[in-house]
């Protein structure tokens, strides 16, 4: 070995077979070191760690149908795909602003984006909800697409510091902002047995509402994290006569963890501010597509778009909900309760 080598460094190992931290858990986090992990995690039908999957893209540019040239929202910014490939198509001359409230994630996104070669030339990105678009249009001007991905994101859901998970311990928070707001923790212990059951029902048609309220309003002590909060539940199925891996008692966590998330950010009202200066967002024969994961939502977009066709608003509207394939929902089965619907201005 000659004298003018570059000394040996010593390959960074993955620390162990089973480590704690959320960081260290998931190989797929950093993709420069493990290429290959988050390949074999989306064979497997499953999103890696950190990331997140577009849903229904092909669906969604055909009905926002973004051209060179056009303006464009994404008022969810999230992890970027949709995004990506609306600015794609927008070439040459066109520009997309981006709208998401999580000071966490979007700085992320923004970078991760710019490094692919997104300037500012075609796309900005603003840190507010998009509830926030009678302060942003005046800015901007209106835009000839609109595309609005309701939820969290993967990215949330997987870390166990945010509190959208109950596959790990971690702060019962659940805010999309957690800068602003309280906890989901502190929502919890200011609702009565009558209210939570209430909003179980309203924000995830929870079959079990009555039981899981009446059950958490017995504990004594705080419910501040996601396993107390996790274990309260499977414990009310475990009683039902579900055992801990049944699909029944999955289910319910999962529709139990999203209404506490829907009200702790006030998700419905959000989004009724958000629909209801929607048509002044667009430009005549402007199209928005929305895509929701839960009836409440459907129902309150499907009811806008209606009287926004009566009212000669729109144009057209999507006469039901369009849905993932079936291919998309076995390789994504975060996809599987999307419904998607359009609408276009006069």
């Amino acid at each position: 070995m000659s004298d003018d080598s570059p000394p040996h460094r010593r390959r960074v190992r993955y620390k162990g077979t089973h480590p704690r931290r959320y960081q260290e858990k998931y190989k797929e986090l950093d993709p420069l070191r493990f290429a290959e992990e988050a390949g074999k995690v989306e064979a497997r039908g499953q999103t890696p760690a950190g990331t997140h999957r577009s849903i229904m893209v092909d669906e969604v540019m055909d009905r926002l149908s973004p051209k060179p040239g056009e303006s464009a929202l994404d008022a969810t910014l999230g992890y970027g795909g949709h995004a990506r490939e609306i600015m794609l198509r927008l070439r040459p001359g066109g520009h997309l602003v981006g709208l998401d409230m999580d000071p966490i994630e979007m700085p992320r996104t923004e970078a991760r984006l710019r490094e692919e070669g997104f300037g500012e030339d075609i796309f900005s990105a603003r840190r507010i909800n998009f509830a926030g678009l009678p302060a942003l249009v005046p800015q901007t001007g209106p835009f000839d697409c609109i595309l609005a991905d309701l939820g969290a994101s993967s990215m949330q859901i997987d870390n166990p510091a945010r509190g959208f998970t109950f596959k790990a311990d971690g702060p019962l928070d659940l805010r999309f902002n957690p800068r602003r707001g309280k906890p989901a923790s502190s929502l919890l212990a200011g609702l009565s047995e009558v209210d939570l059951a209430e909003l179980l029902v309203t924000n995830s048609d929870e079959p079990f509402a009555r039981r899981i309220a009446h059950t958490l309003s017995t504990v004594e002590e705080p419910i501040i994290s996601t396993r107390q909060f996790a274990d309260i539940i499977r414990g009310v199925l475990l009683a039902a006569g579900f055992d801990r891996s049944a699909p029944q008692t999955r289910a319910s966590l999962q529709r139990c963890f999203q209404a506490l998330r829907i009200a702790v950010n006030d998700e419905g009202g959000v989004l009724d501010q958000f629909l209801a200066y929607l048509p002044g967002a667009l430009n005549p024969g402007g199209r928005v597509v929305v895509l929701s994961f839960h009836s409440g939502e459907d129902r309150r977009v499907k009811k806008a778009f209606l009287e926004g066709l009566r009212a000669g608003v729109y144009a057209d509207i999507a006469g039901s909900p369009e849905r993932p394939s079936r291919e998309e929902q076995r390789g994504n089965p975060r996809s599987s309760s999307t419904k998607m619907r359009w609408a276009v201005k006069t």
